[in-house]
């Protein structure tokens, strides 16, 4: 079995345990995952909620919807004025 094959047989259950392991650190008897797990781990919940979820669920997915068009996501230069000080 590849790498697809598994991730696409994997059930929600498997992958919202995956999920919650990589959150803490932890597999669900307790024991610590080692940097390797965590990171195999990580992978194969982004490879899974890709093909299962949609975009707003998967994991890393920021909402910038709600933000378009506010003064931070066009920065404009703006010239600065001191108050109080002649500095001329």
């Amino acid at each position: 079995m590849d790498y697809l094959q598994l991730i696409e047989t994997m059930t929600p259950a498997i992958y919202k345990s995956l999920k919650r392991s990589v959150e803490i650190g932890k597999w669900p008897d307790g024991k610590a995952l080692t940097p390797e797990q965590r990171r195999e781990a990580l992978q194969a919940v982004i490879a899974w909620g890709k093909l299962h979820l949609p975009e707003s669920e998967q994991v890393g997915f920021i909402d910038k919807g709600h933000k378009a068009g506010e003064s931070c996501d066009d920065p404009v230069e703006t010239t600065l004025k001191w108050k109080g000080e002649n500095l001329d």
